[in-house]
């Protein structure tokens, strides 16, 4: 706990506290933005079929590495 000495300080330290919210806020607001903008329907499509794409070229991969002909 601090020790305040002049109305001064705790003026500063309240100015610092309501800018230390605003920034808060606004790294809040930038996160949900991007957020919003990952979770579109194009973009969730997308992922989803990347994801496939790489797991069905790593099954490939490895069922040539290790010789297994059929895989699903």
């Amino acid at each position: 706990m601090r020790i305040y000495s002049s109305f001064q300080e705790i003026d500063r330290d309240l100015k610092i506290l309501q800018l230390q919210t605003e920034i808060d806020k606004e790294e809040l607001k930038l996160s949900f933005d991007q957020t919003k903008d990952e979770l579109t329907p194009g973009s969730i499509i997308g992922s989803s079929f990347m994801a496939l794409f790489e797991k069905f070229f790593l099954l490939k991969a490895v069922s040539k590495i290790f010789g297994i002909r059929k895989f699903m």
